[in-house]
């Protein structure tokens, strides 16, 4: 018998955003009731929850609402974090952490998706979205030639918050990144995308619908 109600969590399987809170999740072994939402059919409690009505979108068993993928991150390694992501006492590797994922979250990501859908923003060629996407993979190639993450030598909360973008901007065109200048980076991106991890939240869950007996997603340590 559960002593307390798990968390509730909206997720979308393809989302970047929620595979980055799945990532934190599972990886903490919270356990959390899932709710896989198909973006267009999203179920009314979604809404009532966060009315802006993307996901992810956690609710606490006390019924706060998190949802922003980096909170719901941060939530979910301050309950566990056996490989220290967070860098815990070390203010400067969170600071580098926090900037690096920031520049991700806000630059990087707005050439990702003009990038992605070129034909619908004229204003630049999808070459040309490449090429001012190449400024954030040339940090990340020069970050991946000093150590084997983007931090230090070990897994930190910042490759598992930006992986799942790069795999997005490199599948836009697959051939283009097989031989772009970026052998660190393809052999970072694959390692997280092979790893047992990344397979076991890559699981296709069924949607959702108001009544379905829950799912859970992880579970307690």
């Amino acid at each position: 018998m559960r002593p307390t109600r798990p968390a509730i969590f909206y997720s979308f399987r393809r989302c970047p955003y929620a595979m980055r809170a799945r990532l934190a999740i599972h990886y903490s072994q919270v356990e959390v009731e899932l709710r896989e939402v198909v973006l267009k059919d999203k179920p009314t409690s979604l809404l009532a929850y966060s009315p802006k009505g993307t996901v992810p979108v956690l609710v606490t068993h006390d019924k706060k609402v998190i949802d922003e993928s980096r909170d719901i991150m941060q939530w979910a390694l301050l309950q566990s974090d056996s490989n220290n992501w967070l860098r815990t006492e070390q203010p400067h590797l969170q600071k580098q952490i926090s900037l690096l994922i920031d520049e991700n979250d806000n630059e990087f990501k707005a050439i990702l998706d003009k990038y992605k859908y070129a034909d619908r923003h004229p204003e630049y060629t999808e070459a040309e979205y490449r090429e001012q996407g190449n400024r954030f993979l040339n940090q990340l190639e020069l970050l991946l030639s000093l150590h084997d993450n983007l931090i230090d030598d070990k897994v930190s909360l910042a490759d598992i918050a930006i992986f799942p973008f790069i795999r997005q901007f490199a599948s836009v065109d697959k051939a283009w990144f097989e031989q772009s200048p970026y052998p660190k980076l393809r052999e970072w991106l694959t390692r997280y995308t092979n790893s047992a991890l990344f397979i076991d939240i890559m699981y296709k869950y069924p949607q959702w619908s108001a009544g379905d007996k829950a799912v859970y997603f992880a579970k307690v340590s």
